[in-house]
């Protein structure tokens, strides 16, 4: 079902977006104008590679995969987008179709905003421009430090790495992908992931609980296997 955002009667989305925070009420209310709300249910596509989408896609709440498909059909994610980022950003400044797929993981609310009619406010307030400016240059330091992960770390070193990320200082944490995800996000198969938690389980680094949780026991043992040490 598609209405429309007003945020006079709720919060919306574009209240939460970073690349807005800079602008009025007033001015915001401008881009609620040439916004519409969407539902995704857990599985729907909210685009896929090959499409001419146009649209710039604000996630207000809920949970979104990115992902691409390589030749040979295997499925590599990219990043999991939360609530007040965004997506589709690259069809704004280029004509060439979508080049991933994503997909709700769970009951999404997002906001659609018009390509063509954004780039107009981005005229008109460059802000808009330079926060999206700023959000990529961040995507691309992220994609870049992925590549050289991917290519330089051992496997152990990527998952032990990923682990300290994701706690941030945290005792425990739950994954939140599946781990098929996961470990296509580490750029390794679903079985080695397995056999690798359970080393790091069985090497008193870790602990496993249920399907997503895992406990870090020994955060410099992980530490050290991230250094490659």
């Amino acid at each position: 079902m598609v209405d429309h955002c007003q945020h006079e009667e709720h919060a919306c989305c574009i209240e939460r977006v970073p690349i807005f925070n800079s602008l009025t009420k007033e001015e915001r209310q401008e881009v609620a104008a040439i916004t519409t709300a969407k539902t995704y249910e857990k599985g729907d596509l909210v685009y896929m590679a090959g499409e001419q989408a146009g649209k710039l896609y604000v996630l207000h709440t809920g949970r979104v995969k990115i992902s691409r498909i390589n030749v040979s059909g295997k499925e590599q994610v990219i990043r999991v987008v939360g609530p007040g980022e965004f997506m589709g950003e690259l069809s704004l400044f280029s004509s060439l179709p979508m080049t991933d797929n994503g997909e709700a993981l769970e009951r999404c609310t997002m906001c659609l905003i018009e390509g063509a009619k954004l780039k107009e406010l981005m005229k008109k307030y460059p802000s808009i421009a330079f926060k999206i400016m700023e959000e990529l240059s961040q995507r691309l330091e992220k994609a870049e430090h992925l590549i050289e992960t991917l290519n330089l770390n051992t496997v152990e070193q990527r998952l032990a790495r990923s682990l300290l990320r994701m706690t941030m200082g945290r005792r425990e944490v739950i994954l939140e992908m599946t781990k098929g995800d996961f470990a296509s996000q580490l750029g390794m198969s679903q079985e080695t992931l397995s056999r690798k938690l359970s080393a790091f389980q069985e090497q008193g680094l870790i602990v496993l609980k249920g399907q997503r949780g895992i406990e870090i026991v020994d955060r410099e043992g992980l530490a050290a296997i991230s250094a490659g040490e």
